[in-house]
């Protein structure tokens, strides 16, 4: 797993921690303005072996964890780091992300990992943004097929807590009825009239806190 600071200050008491989608770097939220916090994103699901303890989360008054798609599922493999967060929340995304009822059904997840080259890719980045794409996967498609196959290996079975989850209408990549049926009884939702990836509905870190 990588990461990048968006925001680093001395002076900052907050600080937002963002899981990323798949095939994403931090491009994906740079447009989004973060006067007052300190923002560390992190992306690439290759290899999960991360030590958090380089990061001192101690020292802020205030913190946020959110995560987007995949970034919801992976979070889970460090609860004890987000335990005492402020507030979590997950955006188009569930803690059971292959799957049938609640994630991405499960044929086409192993169908999109079988068949995976970069016209496959652009297509699959083409509906997270429902055809309307701004962002472009900057990473060697055999990284990209390797993030996929260690995301389909992954197995989780102890969950945070998150405190809201964001759906968008209109996702065409884990489908809303998925995601509905997963938060339901779990925590509150929000409905975002938007496709998979939903950022451009937003011009700083604020609104989605």
């Amino acid at each position: 797993m990588n990461f990048v600071w968006l925001n680093k200050e001395e002076k900052n008491s907050s600080l937002i921690v963002f899981f990323n989608g798949w095939g994403f770097d931090e491009t994906a939220v740079k447009h989004l303005s973060y006067s007052g916090f300190d923002v560390l994103v992190l992306f690439d699901y290759r290899d999960l072996n991360f030590d958090f303890k380089q990061f001192d989360f101690k020292k802020y008054d205030k913190k946020y964890l959110i995560c987007w798609s995949m970034g919801v599922y992976v979070s889970n493999l460090f609860k004890s780091e987000f335990n005492d967060f402020d507030r979590k929340i997950a955006i188009n995304g569930t803690q059971k992300m292959i799957d049938d009822e609640f994630g991405i059904p499960k044929r086409i997840y192993i169908l999109t990992l079988s068949r995976f080259n970069e016209k496959s890719c652009e297509k699959f980045v083409q509906n997270m943004f429902n055809g309307n794409g701004s962002v472009k996967l900057k990473r060697p498609t055999e990284e990209l097929k390797e993030e996929l196959e260690s995301l389909n290996n992954l197995k989780i079975t102890d969950f945070l807590k998150f405190d809201k989850a964001c759906i968008s209408t209109e996702d065409r990549i884990v489908p809303s009825k998925n995601q509905v049926n997963y938060w339901l009884n779990r925590t509150s939702t929000e409905l975002l009239s938007a496709p998979h990836y939903p950022f451009n509905l937003f011009k700083s870190w604020e609104e989605l806190i």
